[in-house]
């Protein structure tokens, strides 16, 4: 059988461990996605700066050729054709226009001397009139006025997209009368260099994305590392290693930061051995004292038991006048022998020295014992079943069960009620009065030591350490106590523990004896 309590103990720190990892990481991530994020704005700005620059320069380069090239074809040829053309004459200077140096296609148009519209051509007709937009050919035949009040003509241009390809197109009107003439000028090798050029800045873009990042977990880490080693100093001083100190270099915040890290757990650890040495003290100093009061309290304890013989004999030994203070006596000594076995005990949990002695027990029986040697048997109702068994210490069992019983039939009052049940490897033993329970400002103290629910009442007849002691004996076994108020009135008192402590035992044993739950 394994401990279950072990198991959740792993799992927890395992969580935090985890969660603390997760921590670090997203810091990490977020510097990296910030140092990214800038990078890439950065890369894509000066990416697509470079790249409108560089396509309006190798647009406007090739265009301004096209349209200077094909102006000065219009002068040198089409002017020199007749005022009313044939298509055989317009297809022959078409086709030499074609042949200038930026090789463009060219579309002449004119009127024949009947008025008809003639038209040529220097690509067979691959290159037509419905080829140039409407706008373009409104504004080529329009006339302006120019500054020396004569009638003029322009040469207009436009960027056209067909079939997923570029063109420009340009027109002009030979002044004076003549031909029309349209050239045609694709831009398909420009926009490969365009295209070749983008992919070269998206490819640089990408390398200086990976750089970057590069470069942020460069610096995240140089960042992080003393973080991260602040981390693990203040988890190692959270576990109890007050002697945990942080390497220092540098002068800047974080080496700051791990100096006044070192100065408060130095500070820590002064306060720490001070509070032990303090705390252990007080222990030895209790320890001593209730050890010494022992031998005068056995005297005392002989003496009382003497005149309580006398008290209760029928020939009247005893002056009535001093039985009242005799009788006080014999109470007090009693309550004080309680309360010095009671410290004790206590300081044995608080030294570590509390050891569980293992034995097969069957509930049932056992607490029918607690009851019957308190003579409780006519005040409390036992709902058990025979057979239930578990392997726990008999002793430290019979103390939370006397503790538990007994305040309930001091506070609440009879009959009490003691339950025993079973639920998994946990065995369930509920205590329950008929009192009027316990008030909620009450509850969160009842297993605080020395506490007294009523500051107006500071002494009773408990010592104020039953139920603490109670608890301790539950949590040595590896279980628990809880106290809350039935719905249906009265108090209610559970304790849980498991069927069997020895891996408790054996786990201990192998951590080596001395420490808490495995010496007596």
């Amino acid at each position: 059988m394994t401990d279950p309590y072990r198991g959740l103990r792993g799992w927890a720190a395992a969580r935090r461990a985890v969660q603390s990892r997760l921590r670090f990481t997203s810091l990490r991530l977020r510097l990296v996605v910030v140092f990214g994020l800038v990078a890439l704005t950065a890369a894509v700005s000066a990416s697509g700066i470079a790249y409108w620059l560089n396509r309006e320069a190798v647009l406007t380069r090739t265009q301004d050729a096209v349209l200077r090239d094909f102006q000065q074809e219009m002068q040198n040829r089409a002017t020199s054709l007749p005022v009313h053309p044939t298509r055989d004459q317009l297809q022959h200077t078409a086709g030499q226009m074609a042949n200038s140096s930026q090789r463009f296609s060219v579309l002449l148009v004119a009127q024949d001397e009947h008025g008809r519209t003639v038209t040529g051509n220097s690509d067979l007709d691959t290159f037509t009139l419905e080829d140039v937009p409407a706008s373009l050919r409104k504004a080529v035949d329009k006339q302006q006025k120019t500054s020396d009040a004569k009638d003029s003509y322009h040469l207009y241009w436009q960027r056209i997209v067909e079939d997923d390809k570029p063109y420009l197109v340009g027109g002009a009107k030979v002044i004076g009368g003549g031909p029309t003439g349209y050239m045609l000028k694709s831009l398909e090798p420009e926009a490969k260099d365009l295209n070749s050029l983008a992919w070269s800045l998206g490819i640089a873009t990408g390398l200086a994305l990976i750089g970057s990042a590069l470069l942020a977990q460069a610096a995240a880490t140089t960042v992080l590392k003393p973080v991260h080693r602040l981390g693990i100093a203040a988890r190692r001083l959270g576990e109890g290693k007050l002697d945990t100190r942080l390497r220092v270099s540098g002068t800047d915040e974080l080496a700051e930061l791990s100096r006044t890290f070192n100065r408060a757990a130095e500070s820590l650890e002064k306060t720490v051995a001070d509070m032990s040495a303090r705390e252990e003290a007080s222990r030895r100093f209790v320890a001593d004292m209730s050890h010494e009061l022992r031998t005068p309290l056995t005297a005392i304890t002989a003496v009382t038991e003497v005149l309580e013989e006398e008290l209760d004999a029928e020939t009247g030994g005893i002056d009535p006048m001093i039985e009242p203070a005799v009788r006080l006596v014999v109470s007090e000594t009693r309550r004080l022998n309680d309360l010095v076995e009671n410290l004790m005990e206590v300081t044995r949990f608080d030294a570590g020295t509390a050891r569980l002695v293992l034995d097969d027990v069957d509930i049932a029986d056992q607490i029918t014992a607690c009851i019957d040697a308190r003579a409780w048997l006519d005040a409390v109702e036992l709902d058990a079943e025979r057979g239930i068994m578990a392997r726990l210490d008999p002793r430290r069992l019979d103390v939370i069960l006397a503790n538990l019983i007994g305040n309930a039939l001091k506070h609440g009052g009879s009959p009490v009620r003691v339950s025993v049940r079973e639920e998994g490897e946990e065995l369930v033993i509920r205590v329950r009065d008929h009192g009027p329970g316990i008030p909620e400002d009450v509850l969160p103290h009842v297993f605080d030591r020395f506490y007294k629910a009523s500051a107006s009442r500071p002494r009773s007849e408990g010592s104020g350490l039953g139920l603490s002691i109670a608890m301790e004996n539950a949590h040595i076994h590896g279980g628990e106590i809880t106290a809350a108020n039935s719905p249906d009135g009265g108090a209610v008192f559970t304790l849980r523990l498991p069927r069997d402590a020895s891996p408790l035992v054996e786990e201990e044993q192998r951590n080596g004896n001395g420490t808490k739950g495995n010496a007596r």
